[in-house]
């Protein structure tokens, strides 16, 4: 137990439709007493391009051993051949990424070296998975079984009968571009690797792993292959290719293996002080303590009642909520920086992987309130890159940047770990880092775009949309995303000006704040919604909204609502809150979600996969929508918020399928714990939480005393259900409470949050005093 408060509850959950007509889960484990593991399906969003892994991880490890099937991020359910076990995957990517070091046993002879051909079929009859560990069956019949500790993947393999038991480390293949693979057997039970690899979406600078594996007992006899050739008794391949190492072991007796593989990004001394300091156990010692310490995360947030379905649906979204980002420093805190440097951490555990455009907008919220601890180091070590590298990051991959998606999503990520407390001691460390980047753009020798179109949105008030102009840099421009760039960065300058008011520095605070109201320079009064400017500051594009050009991954209908800083004034912009409402109703078809919500949300909002554009709907699976929602709470019709959330649960299932769009390291997860406590981050990169009803009758959390001083926060809502979910009044700590938000500060200091609801909507939260307010 991490904090010396656990409480328990007793909640009845809401029986959504998604949750009365699910279909079974794929193998999860059946709950028993207690045991908060049991309700986590892995499996869940392994279909339909959720792009989730089943395999074993412990919360943010390093490792995560998981199979690969043939998909291009990992893992995909509809397939039935698994091509190995590799030790690097992210939850939810769009990307193929990782996959480094896939291992796949086998029995004869080795011919083949592509794991395409020599790859094993399976059924899902025989394959199980439940947090820290995994298992499957073969048609070779031959049984998997993986677990991890935070540095290391643990693995076992039980033969038949043969004198010719194969395990085949795969060093030259994996999801991503496989740039070089050094294999060499160091002795009769050990394999060493270093694998070089590029890629994410676009061509990368190159990044080196170092894995060491050691088995259980000696092999009796060993080789490596090169390209298409295999050579028994060889101890060392180099390759730019197909390359890897296979042992063999005599089972006929004893049938199984086991075998450890550390992982680094530091050095192959690194892999062997995480074999040693994490190394040495048995499967079974290593498999139980990874579920010991997700039972102990997963703890925190206490709900029970309710079909199974709807708090295994919430369980799993909290348990890939701590999936990523990922420890990056080995045991003895050595890690590569973003100047390909050994750098070492001291005082704190360093982290990597940063899929920012999407997680500054719920999951880094989430991780603030359930585990600040490492939120902190989190965002020290996003500080760190800065520091080492010269700037700081938009998308990160381990040790390289990625320059995936648009906009400023660093700014708001680290503006939120100041706004929750987490930065004492780096304040000054992080503004100066967030005022370089918010005024400046990287120098030509740096990989790091940071906000490419900066110098135009200083000086203009927009970053101009350039269709097709050369990036000299990997990754997306700006420019080429003029429109939703210029609303994010805008965002980003608001919570930025917000930070340096409270740090003295007034006048960069009202240019920040000024420079947040630059949202209004896209407004086309002809058409009523924003729109992309050319060079010139003529507007360019099709005039449908619907059809808007110069926004990433979404429209102009869907990216109107993303001006958290200044909700009131894009309201007042558009025409007043009764505009803003019939508009907000026609985007969630309001009038047929209250007909059927499920139905709603799964044929008018959802498109299907990576169905971003030509749209005039809300798309729950992407990020840009993510606040829409909660868009209601300042146009005076709290209920309606509820209507559309709730509606949007519905798209969260136990089955394979049962994700929105991808997960996005936990974005997507996050979204659904938070919506289903009730309690939302409304202004990303601030401390203003958005209150609605939530989907259990009462939840309590488990806080750290160190940042929330009473340590823990009761939400209840009795009686909520299909039809009694409108809030009548609210009582914070027993006191009536008016408003549809509450600040960080507010939250810090409540034990309980009570709601009162109905079947009909009440006049709770709809006054202008009620709403969030701006930032000023």
């Amino acid at each position: 137990m991490r904090w010396t408060r656990r409480l328990r509850l007793c909640a009845a959950g809401l029986v959504t439709a998604s949750a009365l007509f699910a279909p079974p889960p794929a193998q999860a484990a059946e709950p028993r007493d207690g045991q908060l593991t049991d309700l986590v399906n892995p499996f869940i969003g392994t279909q339909n391009e959720g792009n989730t892994y089943p395999g074993a991880a412990v919360p943010f490890g390093m490792v995560q051993f998981s199979p690969d099937t043939g998909h291009y991020t990992g893992y995909d359910y509809s397939q039935n051949h698994i091509r190995g076990f590799s030790l690097v995957h992210l939850s939810g990517v769009g990307c193929a990424i990782g996959g480094d070091l896939p291992v796949l046993p086998t029995t004869g002879d080795v011919i083949g070296t592509d794991y395409a051909k020599y790859q094993a079929e399976f059924s899902h009859d025989t394959e199980k998975a439940s947090p820290g560990s995994y298992k499957v069956g073969l048609k070779t019949g031959i049984v998997a079984e993986l677990t991890a500790t935070a540095r290391t993947g643990v693995q076992r393999y039980t033969f038949p009968a043969t004198d010719k038991a194969n395990v085949l480390l795969d060093a030259g293949q994996s999801l991503h571009k496989a740039v070089s693979a050094t294999v060499e057997i160091l002795d009769d039970r050990t394999v060493r690797t270093a694998i070089t690899g590029s890629g994410f979406c676009r061509a990368t600078k190159p990044y080196t792993v170092y894995t060491i594996t050691r088995f259980d007992r000696p092999f009796t006899t060993s080789g490596t292959w090169k390209g298409d050739t295999v050579t028994e008794g060889s101890k060392e391949s180099v390759s730019t290719g197909r390359g890897g190492a296979f042992v063999r072991f005599d089972t006929t007796k004893d049938r199984t293996v086991e075998a450890t593989t550390a992982l680094s990004y530091v050095d192959a001394a690194g892999a062997a002080v995480n074999l040693r300091s994490e190394g040495g156990r048995s499967f079974d010692a290593v498999r139980d303590e990874a579920r010991r310490a997700w039972e102990d995360r997963l703890d925190d947030v206490r709900v029970q009642g309710g079909v199974d379905t709807l708090r295994r649906t919430f369980y799993s979204s909290l348990y890939r909520s701590f999936l990523a980002p990922n420890i990056g420093s080995d045991a003895d805190g050595r890690y590569t920086g973003w100047d390909l440097k050994v750098h070492r951490a001291e005082g704190f555990t360093y982290y990597q992987n940063w899929s920012l455009w999407d997680t500054y907008r719920t999951q880094c919220q989430l991780l603030a309130l359930l585990a600040p601890r490492e939120s902190r180091d989190m965002a020290i070590s996003v500080i760190r890159i800065d520091e080492e590298s010269g700037w700081l990051p938009k998308w990160g991959y381990g040790t390289v940047e990625t320059n995936i998606m648009t906009g400023d999503p660093v700014t708001p990520f680290l503006t939120n770990a100041y706004r929750q407390g987490l930065l004492k001691g780096y304040e000054a460390r992080a503004y100066r880092a967030l005022k370089k980047n918010a005024d400046g753009i990287p120098p030509a020798d740096s990989p790091a775009v940071g906000r490419d179109a900066n110098a135009e949105y200083i000086g203009h008030g927009y970053a101009p949309y350039i269709k097709g102009r050369p990036n000299p840099k990997p990754g997306h421009s700006d420019f080429g995303h003029g429109a939703s760039a210029t609303l994010e960065y805008a965002l980003s300058d608001g919570v930025l000006g917000e930070m340096a008011r409270d740090l003295g520095h007034d006048a960069d605070a009202a240019r920040y704040l000024a420079r947040s109201r630059n949202y209004r320079n896209l407004y086309d009064s002809s058409t009523g919604f924003f729109r992309a400017r050319d060079a010139s500051g003529a507007f360019t594009g099709p005039a449908d909204p619907a059809e808007s050009e110069g926004f990433h991954e979404g429209t102009a209908w869907q990216y109107q609502w993303l001006v958290p800083q200044d909700l009131p004034g894009m309201v007042g912009l558009i025409g007043g809150r009764r505009t803003a409402n019939d508009r907000l109703d026609s985007f969630f078809a309001y009038e047929q979600l209250l007909k059927d919500p499920a139905k709603t949300a799964r044929e008018v909002w959802v498109n299907g996969p990576y169905d971003f554009y030509n749209a005039d709907k809300y798309n729950p699976q992407n990020e840009p929508d993510l606040i829409a929602p909660y868009t209601y709470l300042s146009t005076g019709q709290p209920w309606k918020t509820t209507d559309v959330v709730h509606a949007a649960l519905t798209l969260f299932t136990d089955a394979p399928t049962g994700m929105t769009g991808n997960d996005d390291l936990g974005t997507m997860s996050a979204w659904n714990v938070l919506s289903s406590i009730g309690i939302f981050p409304v202004q990303p990169g601030d401390d203003t939480w958005g209150l609605s009803t939530p989907v259990f009758e009462r939840v309590d959390l488990t806080l750290d005393p160190d940042y929330y001083p009473r340590g823990a926060l009761t939400v209840m809502a009795p009686g909520t259900s299909g039809s009694d979910r409108y809030i009548q009044a609210a009582l914070a700590d027993g006191s009536p409470y008016a408003r549809t938000y509450l600040t960080t500060e507010a939250l810090r200091g409540l034990r309980s949050l009570s709601f009162t609801v109905g079947p009909e909507p009440s006049d709770w939260g709809t006054s202008a005093e009620a709403a969030p307010p701006a930032l000023k």
